[in-house]
């Protein structure tokens, strides 16, 4: 089979398309015909080294979607030819950028009918950060007031929908040229992260009781001057370990909670993503895609999530 692998920890440049025997399924693994993979940031951090993954060669990718092409002798719950999607691969074990992969249960679910390929495998990684940083970790309730960072990214405008669907009044920044799709999306705020009076702003519409934050280097003080009291503040993203608070005691009058997560610690994401595609086959979740990318241009598809910006998720079709 065909897929992308690193030799060596790098740039794009170190991206290779080989021929690799296909995998077979362990007992209680999947092996699933791969018919889209999304591309993440955190793919890129894998490749240059800074998130070792397993040993090189390696495949990256953590997103996908396709059908099964056969099971483990101890799976019962998925049959040859279900459509399934899933995420959390390219870590611990290859990842998604090939023409067939494995599986365990517990990173895998059914791919709803009338739902694409490309959707589901949008929806996933940033699906699931979106959910364990919502409502694991905040704990965000119908008529709170939610903050989303970053909006028009693919993390956020996922959140955006997710804070919405809970019933929560959402307020997110991105760029001006974004704002009418984030605001179809549900947000029932969007602001310029780049004005001047954005903390203003942002307590004019509403203290927030969540934030979701992808730079907490830049924006943990900001967040603690505009958090309501007892505010709930979770980080994502790959920060330098530079974030800290200029006005500590102020942060501590707002006795706020402040929580760092990975997805890849998600206890259950089957189940997450079970949910998930529920939302997105409602019509609650409508997972965007900027760009489509062929197998043979996963190095520009790396190259290009960590370059410009675009609204949603790039996706590799198979």
């Amino acid at each position: 089979m065909r897929a992308v692998r690193y030799h060596e920890h790098g740039g794009p440049e170190v991206l290779r398309m080989n021929d690799i025997d296909r995998p077979e399924p362990d007992d209680d693994e999947l092996l699933v015909d791969v018919r889209a993979a999304a591309i993440n940031p955190v793919d890129t951090y894998f490749r240059e080294g800074s998130y070792p993954p397993g040993d090189l060669p390696w495949i990256p990718g953590s997103d996908f979607a396709g059908v099964v092409e056969a099971v483990g002798t101890k799976v019962e719950e998925f049959s040859a030819g279900d459509r399934v999607f899933g995420t959390g691969l390219g870590n611990d074990r290859p990842g998604t950028c090939a023409e067939f992969l494995t599986t365990p249960l517990d990173t895998v679910a059914p791919l709803p009918d009338g739902v694409g390929f490309d959707e589901c495998a949008a929806v996933a990684l940033v699906g699931v950060t979106a959910w364990r940083a919502l409502i694991d970790h905040a704990g965000l309730e119908p008529g709170e007031t939610c903050l989303v960072h970053g909006g028009s990214g693919g993390v956020g405008h996922i959140a955006v929908q997710l804070a919405g669907a809970t019933g929560a009044r959402v307020t997110t920044t991105a760029s001006e040229e974004y704002h009418d799709r984030l605001e179809a999306l549900g947000a029932r705020t969007v602001l310029d992260y780049s004005r001047d009076d954005l903390a203003d702003a942002v307590r004019e519409v509403g203290e927030p009781d969540v934030i979701l934050d992808h730079r907490l280097d830049d924006y943990l003080q900001f967040d603690a001057d505009v958090a309501n009291v007892g505010a709930r503040v979770v980080g994502i993203g790959n920060e330098s370990n530079s974030a800290g608070f200029e006005n500590v005691s102020g942060a501590r009058s707002k006795e706020l909670s402040i929580t760092l997560m990975s997805m890849f610690n998600t206890p259950d994401i089957s189940a997450v993503l079970e949910r998930l595609g529920r939302l997105v086959a409602d019509g609650e979740i409508v997972p965007e895609i900027a760009s489509v990318y062929s197998l043979d241009e996963v190095d520009s598809a790396q190259e290009d999530v960590v370059g410009d910006s675009f609204l949603g998720k790039l996706v590799v079709e198979l």
